[in-house]
């Protein structure tokens, strides 16, 4: 089995220079995301089929948001990203792709009506949170669950406003659930009333009847 290598670099190498490519995007993406406010954000995978459940669903949650007055934000890339922009779009909405340049990684999709791009994820995701007034998680792998516990850290120690943070597919999301409850929640790790952060639902309809009822803007 062939083990992959960490090489060392000089980490401050050009870090000045750097920090003017870091304000760059900053300014770039307070400029255009201030426009699309209010809006919800969506994560999920990026493997979900235009065939799948998810990717349907995701086309579906998309489209009632936007008919209700929010705009959609998604990571700009394929699967769950593309079913969240095409649903907006469709529907007449601001589609919003925040696209990350990654080596070997995701294409733009073609449904995201107004698009940033990134080169850091740490701005990228100052304007996936900055600008939302909900998060709606759809099935997803390490990039998801890691958009999933920045936010609700976030919201825990009030470091930004509280939202809701919705999961998409009880049945998915059941286990996670489960270990929160039985492991961190057991051992303290975390307080009960943390978990009135997350919303367990299933259906489009839950998800955006969750963010009318608990978001004024």
């Amino acid at each position: 089995m062939h083990e992959k290598q960490y090489v060392v670099d000089d980490l401050t190498k050009d870090d000045t220079w750097r920090m003017f490519n870091i304000l760059a995007e900053c300014v770039e993406g307070f400029d255009v995301m201030s426009k699309v406010f209010p809006a919800v954000t969506i994560f999920g995978s990026s493997r979900a089929h235009p065939n799948s459940l998810n990717y349907k669903t995701t086309e579906n949650v998309a489209r009632l948001l936007v008919k209700n007055g929010f705009n959609v934000i998604s990571g700009g890339g394929p699967g769950v990203m593309e079913a969240a922009n095409k649903g907006a779009a469709e529907a007449g909405g601001k589609s919003v792709g925040l696209h990350i340049h990654l080596p070997n990684e995701q294409k733009p999709n073609k449904y995201a009506n107004v698009r940033l791009d990134f080169k850091y994820f740490f701005i990228r995701k100052l304007m996936f949170i900055k600008y939302a007034v909900a998060y709606i998680i759809m099935p997803g792998g390490f990039g998801t669950l890691d958009e999933l516990f920045e936010a609700l850290t976030l919201i825990q120690t009030n470091r930004i406003k509280f939202f809701p943070v919705i999961l998409m597919d009880s049945k998915y999301w059941k286990g996670l659930i489960d270990w929160i409850k039985g492991t961190l929640i057991k051992e303290k790790s975390i307080s009960e009333s943390d978990l009135e952060i997350l919303n367990l639902v299933d259906t489009p309809e839950e998800a955006v009847g969750i963010i009318k009822k608990r978001v004024i803007v």
